[in-house]
């Protein structure tokens, strides 16, 4: 009889769901599902039939414990090999570009996860030092298959940038005259640097009173260490963290005030906040995150400490020093690395028309621009150089993003939070702006780069044309404006 009765029961409020005109056509149709489930109950038959359901992913199976049963790993480690297996040489176009291929390919074509949690896993990126788009591919990797799943998804994205970046820094060290650099090579930095204004275009387009003011004295301050007589460029591994600091303060301070200039959105209701099933997935307890941060801060506390106070002399450490160091305070993608790493590299590693022509061939290669690290190692130190290098610059944001994603629901909820995220990414997008200027400074020296400049940002900014076409395109037309071929426009400029 209480069988009978909770049929009854459940009968009734399915129905009352699936003629509810507040739900959508889905849930309506989950609610008919539930229904056509009670009624089969109550005849009796309806084991048999709700098995099929489950097994069809109509209906959550649950285990004993009343937790929601998910997909094998197996099953699910093997669709993030075969997901970012082929993304990783296919994502050119820079951070912008990859959030788009990665929406599409796990929102809209596999149904990973919703719209909502997609974007939440986005703003975790946006507010850890490190490149975005591979925090993202990591976290989304994570929330599928757990901390294996995210590794192997790093990987895969970053693994064709990386080959062809560390051979051609070994083979440019060896085969290069950095003083006579091939007609070949000489169009790709003014074209790489069209690129590095757009990013700053798309930028600054979007910021606020306070972060136009913000962008702007942080911008001043970096172009004023590149040109200083007195003040040494590698201050700024002291000056640039402390600039982002105090934009956070100073948007905290402005976000209480009565009429605020910046504009301050909501807290996020945070993603899957109560879901076991997503929590389970990561694998990663809140006790777990806090070690893994804690195994961060001491990495980078022991090698400054070995390389600026206790003076061990040791090129590789050296290279690890600097690389992690900067992965620790970039925010705002990798733009805002290149004004750091060249007051680091340039010359002590490399000269600066080696620098640059790596840079026109990162900008070319799918892949975050981080992968700019290998090339910069192997140029001074060979393939061990490169993924020393490699494996500094993108420690702090792959271990970050491990540590913190189990924390992240609930930071998510905490307002002054959000607000010295707005501080600080705007502060890292002055020194976007500041790269510009002193890139440009550094990469278009006649009226022929100025030309291949030109070309290139039309290229890219009003016909929207690919990033790898754009640095092609503006290598070809340095080409044959140079010296060796048709020598126009070799006026200084």
């Amino acid at each position: 009889m209480e069988e009978e009765k909770f049929s009854e029961e459940m009968h009734s409020k399915m129905i009352d769901l699936s003629g509810s005109t507040s739900l959508d056509a889905e849930d309506r149709n989950t609610a008919g599902t539930m229904v056509h489930v009670a009624e089969n109950t109550s005849n009796g038959n309806g084991d048999d039939e709700e098995e099929q359901l489950k097994e069809e992913g109509k209906v959550e199976k649950n285990d004993d414990s009343g937790l929601a049963e998910d997909i094998p790993w197996k099953t699910r480690i093997w669709e993030v090999f075969t997901t970012f297996w082929p993304l990783g040489f296919v994502a050119f176009g820079g951070p912008q570009a990859h959030i788009a291929i990665l929406r599409d390919h796990l929102v809209v074509q596999r149904d990973w996860m919703d719209e909502d949690a997609f974007t939440e896993l986005f703003a975790i990126g946006q507010g850890l030092p490190g490149p975005t788009s591979t925090q993202l591919v990591i976290s989304t990797a994570l929330a599928r298959a757990g901390p294996l799943g995210g590794l192997l998804a790093f990987f895969l994205w970053n693994l064709p940038g990386l080959i062809v970046l560390t051979t051609t820094g070994v083979l440019i060290a060896n085969f290069i005259d950095p003083d006579d650099p091939p007609f070949w090579l000489v169009g790709l930095p003014p074209a790489a640097i069209a690129l590095v204004f757009k990013a700053m275009y798309g930028f600054g387009a979007k910021l606020d009173t306070l972060g136009v003011i913000l962008a702007l004295i942080s911008a001043s301050v970096a172009i004023l260490i590149s040109g200083d007589e007195v003040i040494k460029p590698t201050s700024s591994q002291y000056v640039f963290p402390s600039m982002l600091a105090a934009g956070a303060l100073v948007a905290y301070i402005d976000s209480k005030r009565a009429n605020p200039l910046g504009v301050y959105a909501a807290p996020s209701k945070g993603w899957d906040a109560k879901s076991d099933l997503t929590m389970r997935r990561i694998g990663i307890p809140l006790w777990v995150g806090f070690c893994i941060f804690l195994v961060y801060a001491v990495v980078l506390v022991v090698t400054i400490l070995l390389v600026d106070v206790f003076k061990v002399e040791n090129e590789y450490l050296k290279i690890f020093e600097v690389m992690f160091r900067i992965g620790s305070i970039i925010f705002g993608g990798g733009q805002v690395v290149l004004p750091m790493l060249q007051n680091e590299v340039v010359p002590f590693w490399m000269t600066k028309d080696n620098f640059f022509q790596g840079l026109g061939l990162a900008q070319s290669m799918p892949g975050p621009l981080f992968n700019f690290s290998a090339y910069l190692g192997a140029v001074y130190k060979g393939v061990p150089g490169a993924l020393i290098a490699y494996l500094g610059l993108f420690g702090p944001g792959v271990i970050l993003i491990f540590a913190i994603v189990p924390f992240w629901a609930r930071l998510r909820h905490v307002n002054w939070f959000k607000v010295i995220l707005n501080g600080v990414n705007s502060t890292a997008i002055g020194l976007v702006g500041a790269a510009c200027v002193i890139l440009w400074e550094a990469a278009v020296r006649n009226s022929a780069d100025a030309i291949v400049f030109c070309f290139s940002g039309v290229l890219a900014v009003v016909f929207d044309v690919p990033a790898p076409i754009c640095v092609i395109a503006g290598g070809v037309l340095g080409a044959i404006l140079s010296n060796d071929v048709a020598n126009l426009g070799q006026v200084p400029y």
